[in-house]
């Protein structure tokens, strides 16, 4: 048997049903014994939703009224009563087993399962099976229309039923008319049989993923906004009715390892996932949920992974996984156990634990662990921030693709961290920067974070034409994101002040954007790292007493990287060799040159960085290559490390650690005597280079 079933919305009707997020107010519904071709009594019941406000699509298409729906039942009751008279109806025909027939999947997978789930009551089995009329209609007919385009109306058409939707009720000629298409379809010249239903999947199914796998493009979306708190089984639930693939949510992580709010979710088919999108902007509790297209190549980055040890740990599948984070090193398998105590048993024991190493086999602070149910992985949760040692440990849940995530994190750490790419000036002819006291700048403030190059030259209008060749510096933060500031070298001090006049809080995206006339030094001044207001200037960390770089100069003569810094600055960070801080003859004019004082290229300490792509000529930025590096301080070369292995390198040490207190720390150790300055404690001009004040190297 067939219980023919047909639903609608306060909201959006048709193609467009349940992506509005709005509430089911009308159920219709009808048994239909295929054998005998009889049917049973037709059922029409209103619902009553929390929301009781119907768009004006759904008043003039069901003419339902709001006082209506008020005297209904709510949803649950409804689907009660619908339980009961399907089997009262199946009783009268003499059948026992039934499945429902819907008009297309939006019914069933877009309103109802997303709705009882919010509401947190389940449906009853019968929903998690059903018959797709249009695809039924469009395989009994192959020459009619895409199931896409099929309609109730169009169907109807196609078969020449002549029904009136004019004469009967919302709802009921919609099911009548679908009962007559069954019919005509059972007819002996078609013989259609229901074979291969719909099926909705009753949880979410985790597992692994290989790198080696493909993943579709066509099957994945990414997710945005969502709590940081919420697991893999929450994303589900916000997919409720939908199938997604196993081990098909991924939540992405920052460069912290912590979650950044967003997750790659990969679906069963195509079909699933242009359904998913329709949920752009439904509520996961009181935050709304952004949903876009993703790749497989973006899901496999995220989720796939290459270890035999987390292939054979997620292995077991249906575990709830929780990551345990600032676990001591020291902590053993046994000491986890017993921290999570006999309420809370692991999975397979020892085999359930994984903890998180570096390459080198250093523990990171972090593990896994597996548990067969959710009870015992909410035991676990309760002991969040309780003490193991001397340390608290946080417990969240977690997913096999945050699993993935963080080992491939780690275990392509190097073992010993390479510095930077070093940053290097280059500086063709024959501009120059700004300098001096002359007012020929112009700084703008609290432009829009999005605001590019084109935007500032479309916000300054014909003064485009006064703007020196490559004068734009667009300012960044530390975090290297848009800080709202840019500054402008305009050909004269009078066009500065015409710009600074004609476009002082004009509006850029909605905001009004300050322009004032400044000078070369303010602005190079605020490059650096220093601030420009009201009450003057202050000088960037840079010019303070504490760091020795000279003030900024206009970089016209080529000098070599100070010794210190061209024996670190390398992009293997450790080199056998230093060189002879002289000057290089060799190096040709149009080529890479390094100026005078290391720390001249806008490298500050605290406030902003400029931007690369949009810095004037004179001191344009690219990665030095190694060749160009040896080119440009081409010197005699002597060995500093008297044997491979020699040079360590120390980190997170306090600000005011001096030489003696690091000859104390490696007492008992024999060191090189005979260079302290340049081997142990790296220079002021080396160390604006590294951009690291906490950092020492020692032989």
């Amino acid at each position: 048997s067939l219980v023919v079933l047909f639903g609608a919305t306060a909201g959006a009707y048709g193609a467009k049903l349940g992506s509005d997020e709005r509430e089911l107010i009308l159920l219709v519904w009808q048994v239909v014994d295929l054998h005998s071709k009889k049917v049973g009594t037709l059922h029409k019941s209103l619902v009553k939703a929390d929301n009781l406000d119907l768009s004006d699509q759904c008043r003039e298409v069901s003419g339902l009224t709001p006082e209506g729906l008020g005297k209904a039942e709510p949803l649950d009751r409804v689907l009660q009563q619908f339980s009961q008279l399907v089997s009262s109806d199946l009783k009268v025909l003499g059948r026992s087993s039934y499945t429902l027939c819907s008009d297309g999947q939006l019914l069933i997978r877009q309103v109802l399962h997303p709705e009882t789930s919010k509401k947190n009551f389940l449906l009853s089995d019968c929903f998690y099976s059903f018959y797709d009329l249009r695809k039924e209609f469009h395989t009994c007919y192959p020459s009619s229309a895409a199931v896409k385009d099929q309609t109730i109306k169009t169907m109807a058409e196609y078969l020449g039923l002549g029904t009136d939707e004019a004469e009967e009720d919302f709802g009921v000629w919609q099911v009548k008319t679908m009962v007559a298409i069954i019919f005509s379809m059972l007819s002996e010249g078609c013989n259609h049989v229901f074979t291969e239903p719909e099926t909705v999947k009753y949880k979410y199914e985790t597992g692994p993923c290989s790198k080696s796998e493909t993943v579709d493009s066509e099957t994945v979306i990414r997710a945005r906004g969502l709590p940081w708190q919420s697991s893999d089984q929450d994303i589900a639930r916000f997919f409720k009715g939908l199938n997604i693939a196993k081990g098909g949510v991924a939540l992405c992580l920052n460069s912290q390892g912590r979650r950044n709010g967003e997750a790659l979710v990969r679906f069963v088919n195509s079909e699933q996932r242009d359904l998913a999108l329709e949920r752009h902007k439904h509520h996961m509790g009181s935050r709304y949920i952004e949903v876009y297209k993703a790749t497989g190549e973006e899901f496999l980055k995220i989720a796939g992974g290459t270890s035999n040890e987390v292939a054979q740990f997620l292995s077991k599948e249906n575990q709830v996984i929780i990551r345990m984070r600032g676990l001591p090193f020291t902590a053993t398998q046994e000491d986890v156990l017993g921290f999570l105590g006999p309420e809370c048993p692991v999975t397979g024991g020892k085999e359930g634990l994984l903890f998180v190493k570096y390459p080198d086999g250093r523990p990171t602070g972090d593990a896994f662990v597996l548990f067969s149910c959710e009870e015992y992985a909410q035991n676990a949760l309760k002991k969040h921030k309780e003490i193991l040692g001397k340390r608290y440990i946080e417990l969240f849940r977690s997913t096999a693709a945050e699993v993935q995530q963080v080992l491939n994190r780690y275990m392509s750490t190097p073992l010993i961290p390479t510095l930077p790419t070093p940053i290097i000036p280059v500086i063709p002819s024959p501009y120059t920067i700004a300098t001096g006291s002359i007012r020929d700048c112009v700084r703008l403030r609290g432009l829009p974070y999005t605001a590019g190059i084109d935007d500032i030259l479309e916000f300054m209008g014909d003064a485009t034409g006064d703007i020196k060749p490559h004068g734009v510096h667009m300012v960044l933060n530390q975090q290297g994101r848009p800080s709202g500031d840019a500054f402008i070298q305009m050909k004269s001090a009078d066009k500065a002040f015409m710009v600074a006049q004609k476009c002082h809080k004009k509006m850029m995206k909605d905001r009004y954007v300050e322009v004032f006339q400044c000078s070369g030094e303010e602005m190079n001044f605020v490059l650096m790292g220093g601030t420009l207001n009201r009450s003057g200037l202050s000088p960037p960390p840079c010019k303070l007493p504490c760091l020795s770089p000279p003030a900024y100069a206009a970089f016209q003569t080529a000098a070599v990287i100070p010794a210190e810094a061209a024996a670190l600055y390398q992009p293997q960070a450790l080199l056998p060799t230093t060189r002879t801080p002289q000057a290089s003859a060799a190096a040709p004019p149009a080529v890479t040159y390094y100026p005078a004082q290391a720390a001249q290229l806008y490298m500050n300490y605290t406030a902003y960085y400029p931007s690369p792509p949009v810095s004037p000529t004179t001191v344009g930025y690219i990665a030095a290559p190694p060749g160009a590096v040896a080119a440009a301080a081409t010197a005699t070369h002597t060995p500093i490390l008297p044997q491979p292995g020699a040079l360590v390198r120390m980190q997170g040490l306090p600000y005011n650690t001096g030489m003696k207190e690091i000859l104390s720390f490696f007492q008992g150790y024999q060191y090189a005597p005979d260079d302290y300055n340049g081997l142990i404690q790296l220079s002021d001009q080396a160390r604006s280079v590294l951009q690291a004040p906490k950092e020492w190297v020692c032989l």
